[in-house]
């Protein structure tokens, strides 16, 4: 079976293979970028934004092709898919909007005659790795800030998600954009470290895996090529206290279910007050328990299949894994094929491997906690520091956790808030960049010093 295919994992049928690019065919792509990006940098902003903004009507316009197509594809639930596509629509149409923002200069107070400007021009070709869990909102928030500053794209993309990556090629070249402004390249790993390598190409933005992220940092880097990297989490959700307990664990089940689970910046460790925490985990692993696992096209299912039989298994590995060493599972950690229901984990400790691990799934664990204090710290030991997710009737307590939490984003009383203005990202294991709001605009530019008398 070819590296690039749709197989459905609700079914486990192969129902399209794709051709990987010959190496001849990898050097066609980075010689058409870098032609197109001649001519991409010196359209006018507003040329290009217009041309964005049309990406983004057709995302639109062909919402429910898009996504029945990543359904099939990873078995995102239908309602999600669609959401999926208007996000994505929502983040491109954001950076056509603040064209001007993203391209003027912006001058600087001296201290001798004359004026200082920095102007923010592009680099050129860059490369972007795509994942699987969300194949138009995570190229959204790529490659719209990036073309909108003038940069060209190859775009590579999971190899299990092919039909998406055309889908998107043909949208961009639908749109407008001249030749080689965006290209999806169906590469191997082995050229991807070629493209990388290659002097043509200014920088690599990847989205995945600790693994896949310090791989490609590591090529990056022996060719000192700028490298973004958001990688996975392990998110914090503290609830230290609440006037509505039952809204406060729909929260915590939103945060959780969103995406089957294979989120990055989903709430995955749960840190409960002392006071709270039994009618907590009653009603969260109550929750989970009749979360609906099924048909993902079907109106009523909550969970679909993870994205793949192999991602299934890894995850049924991990949470028994956990119960070896001493865990509890509340409810769920039975699997069926690719499918896998609500699961809480109870009683997971510093010595066992789930302490430290990512579960990429549907899998909630659940801490008891005396103090404010015991819940930072509990919350900033791990090796991630993505998201994070503060629940509590005091103020002044939010802003004080705020400032402690160890994590790229934080958000108080709210789950499943971002938005296109916001900034993504994280530290630690988590990556070094940001994607979405102006700031995703800024980390492929040349912030160009011009000095005036």
């Amino acid at each position: 079976m070819s590296d690039y295919a749709v197989v459905n994992p609700a079914t486990g049928e192969t129902l399209a293979e794709y051709d990987t690019l010959t190496d001849a065919g990898v050097e066609s792509a980075i010689a058409s970028a870098h032609d197109g990006y001649r001519v991409w940098s010196r359209t006018a902003p507003a040329d290009r934004a217009a041309a964005i903004r049309r990406v983004a009507e057709l995302h639109r316009e062909r919402r429910e092709e898009l996504a029945a197509i990543i359904v099939r594809e990873m078995g995102k639930p239908l309602e999600a898919a669609l959401g999926e596509v208007d996000f994505a629509a929502d983040i491109t149409e954001y950076y056509a909007d603040n064209i001007d923002k993203i391209t003027g200069d912006t001058p600087l107070d001296i201290l001798g005659e004359g004026t200082a400007v920095i102007r923010r021009s592009p680099l050129g070709v860059l490369l972007g790795i795509m994942p699987w869990n969300f194949p138009y909102y995570q190229v959204a928030r790529f490659a719209a800030p990036n073309l909108a500053v003038g940069n060209t794209i190859l775009l590579k993309h999971a190899p299990q998600c092919p039909e998406s990556a055309e889908a998107l090629q043909a949208i961009y070249r639908d749109a407008g954009l001249p030749d080689g402004a965006y290209v999806n390249i169906r590469a191997t790993n082995d050229q991807a470290a070629t493209i990388i390598a290659d002097r043509r190409v200014q920088g690599v933005s990847v989205t995945g895996s600790e693994r896949a992220g310090a791989a490609v940092a590591e090529i990056a880097g022996r060719n000192l090529k700028k490298v973004a990297l958001e990688l996975g989490g392990s998110d914090p959700f503290i609830l230290l206290s609440t006037d509505d307990l039952d809204a406060a664990v729909q929260a915590a089940v939103d945060a959780r279910l969103d995406n089957n689970g294979q989120s990055c910046n989903a709430a995955k460790r749960f840190i409960v007050a002392d006071d709270l925490y039994d009618g907590f985990l009653s009603k969260f692993t109550a929750a989970l328990g009749e979360a609906k696992v099924g048909d993902p096209f079907a109106d009523d299912t909550v969970l679909g299949p993870l994205s793949s039989l192999t991602a299934a298994e890894r995850l049924d590995e991990q949470v028994q894994r956990a119960v070896a060493q001493g865990a509890t599972v509340e409810v769920g950690g039975t699997r069926d094929g690719a499918f896998y229901p609500g699961t809480v984990l109870t009683g997971v400790t510093k010595d066992m491997d789930a302490y430290g691990e990512e579960f990429f799934g549907p899998v909630g664990t659940v801490y008891r906690v005396s103090s404010e204090d015991e819940a930072v710290e509990l919350a900033n030991d791990t090796g991630y520091g993505l998201g994070s997710y503060v629940f509590t009737t005091d103020a002044e307590q939010a802003q004080r956790i705020a400032d402690k939490i160890e994590a790229g984003m934080v958000y108080v009383n709210v789950v499943l808030a971002d938005s296109p203005e916001l900034p993504f990202g994280g530290v630690k294991r988590s990556g070094t960049s940001r994607e979405m709001g102006l700031l995703a605009a800024d980390e492929f530019v040349n912030k160009k010093l011009i000095r005036t008398i």
